[in-house]
């Protein structure tokens, strides 16, 4: 066998494929450039992080199930006005992460909530967090049919486990009795041990007909609120913009615009922004 053939059953017993593939160009380089030996070393195995990092991430990417790729860079904030691009960058450090502490989107159809919720859940994942992304409806169904067959505690695992846990259409449909329990074992075993980014198009005080019982929503929104940043999201609709663009709508001006607002009551509740937890 050559050098180079020696090297590449090497490499290959070493699980070290990234480097395998590049060997001759790696090689190649290094006869112009004539690196030291610690130089082309850290180059060489630089290679073969860079391709286990990427194999990584994008095994991560779809474990969460994430419904499309996005970041805030591609958001319109200057079509959301009410939305602080500052209190998003805030967001993007990932700080309520290690906090354990949940971000909440309030706001009609088509505001960009699912977007913002998308794109925290995949800077997670770029810093090495897990993220699991799910609608309200599917989780709870899910959930449900899993109590039903009597495993209720195994399956709960797997949105206990990630560190980021998307809910995606809060309040679009009501839940039932066993639901509602549901839902909360669930906010109460995540609570302080990993966060959730939720998104409503319910204010805080119609969460009582989403549970159908102001109590359970009570104690739901008590934790889930305890350590948390509500965005309320007043603008209009993307997907009405693009009508709108071609013709097919009345400018928005001709309009009234539909706002979601955390209600008197549970305003002491809803913080503007992360709050830290006691004694962290």
């Amino acid at each position: 066998m050559t050098p180079i053939e020696q090297l590449q059953s090497a490499l290959s017993t070493l699980g070290l494929k990234a480097v395998e593939a590049r060997l001759e160009g790696l090689l190649e380089q290094a006869a112009k450039k004539e690196p030291s030996y610690a130089e082309f070393l850290e180059e060489t195995l630089s290679c073969e992080v860079e391709a286990r990092r990427t194999r990584y991430l994008r095994a991560r990417l779809q474990l969460a199930h994430l419904p499309f790729l996005k970041t805030c860079a591609q958001f319109d904030f200057g079509f959301q006005p009410s939305i602080e691009e500052k209190q998003i960058r805030e967001l993007l450090s990932l700080r309520f992460v290690h906090e354990a502490s949940n971000v909440v989107f309030l706001g009609p159809p088509g505001v960009g909530k699912t977007h913002l919720s998308v794109a925290l859940a995949e800077a997670a994942i770029q810093a090495g967090f897990g993220a699991y992304f799910i609608t309200a409806h599917d989780m709870v169904a899910d959930l449900g049919r899993a109590y039903r067959e009597g495993r209720l505690d195994r399956r709960l695992r797997v949105y206990i486990a990630p560190k980021v846990l998307v809910i995606d259409e809060m309040g679009y449909l009501p839940l039932d009795d066993l639901g509602a329990t549901i839902f909360f074992q669930l906010v109460s075993a995540r609570y302080e041990r990993g966060s959730i980014i939720l998104t409503s198009n319910k204010s805080y005080g119609d969460w009582g007909s989403i549970f159908g019982d102001p109590i359970i929503a009570t104690a739901i929104l008590d934790r889930l609120l305890h350590h948390s940043t509500t965005i309320n999201i007043r603008g209009e609709s993307y997907r009405l913009k693009e009508r709108r663009r071609a013709g097919l709508l009345p400018r928005s001006d001709q309009q009234g615009q539909e706002t979601i607002l955390p209600t008197p009551a549970l305003s002491a509740t809803v913080t503007s922004g992360s709050r830290r937890k006691a004694g962290a």
